[in-house]
């Protein structure tokens, strides 16, 4: 990690890279880049690179780490949007409830449970799913989702939004098409199901949460409304 990683100059311009090649995305699977949440994740990233990113109208940060996004949280601007994007514990999760705008990571009751009990009103949530069946990823399998759907109509202040997949770095981004597909058909379906259930409102289930900085473009063209990059915004990270 370098002073120059995080030159203005230098975020400047990984900024505006990214935004063209959104914008490419979306127009060739005939869609706006305005369709499209762009969610910064800036996990072991310092303080003033997000400043500079927010100084150029980026809103969406992403969080990995309760620890390390309380830290953040209480030295930047109010009306950044947090999204929680790192697998939660159970344990954690009452320090999030209230203050992060999306939870990404909902694949267990523990995690419901706790977010419903630790909330003082609605939480806004994505279903995690793993279509690549990785066992190094958190996520219910494609054939558990409607069971946890199912499951967390018992915590009403939970509002699904949509769903999340984190599939495995591939050097080919096109490798990871099918399972982009495969999370688009599950949305579909999920959608239906909430609808038909007459227990939730299928209107906000909006969200499909895939795409990193190495896929994002296949992600986008397979229907993606959130991405989450890193290293394309930020540089590689310090671990």
């Amino acid at each position: 990690m370098t002073d120059e990683q995080y030159a203005p100059e230098t975020m400047r311009e990984r900024l505006e890279s990214v935004e063209r090649r959104l914008t490419e995305a979306a127009e060739r699977a005939g869609r706006s880049r305005e369709e499209i949440e762009l969610v910064a994740v800036s996990k072991t990233h310092p303080i003033e690179s997000i400043e500079t990113l927010y100084e150029h109208g980026v809103t969406s940060f992403g969080a990995s780490y309760v620890q390390e996004w309380e830290d953040k949280y209480e030295q930047l601007p109010d009306d950044i949007r947090w999204h929680f994007v790192g697998r939660l514990q159970s344990n954690k999760a009452k320090y999030v409830a209230d203050d992060i705008a999306m939870v990404h990571s909902v694949d267990r009751r523990s995690v419901t449970k706790q977010l419903h009990r630790r909330s003082s009103g609605e939480v806004d949530a994505l279903v995690q799913v793993n279509v690549a069946e990785d066992d190094s990823k958190g996520g219910v399998a494609p054939d558990g989702l409607e069971d946890l759907l199912e499951m967390t109509l018992e915590y009403p202040s939970l509002r699904l939004r949509g769903l999340m997949t984190l599939p495995p770095y591939e050097e080919d981004p096109e490798d990871n098409r099918p399972r982009f597909e495969q999370l688009r058909r599950l949305f579909d379906e999920a959608r239906e199901w909430i609808a038909a259930s007459d227990e939730r409102d299928a209107s906000i289930f909006e969200y499909l949460s895939m795409g990193m900085t190495n896929d994002f473009e296949v992600a986008v063209e397979e229907g993606a409304t959130i991405v989450r990059l890193g290293t394309a915004l930020f540089g590689p990270r310090d671990y």
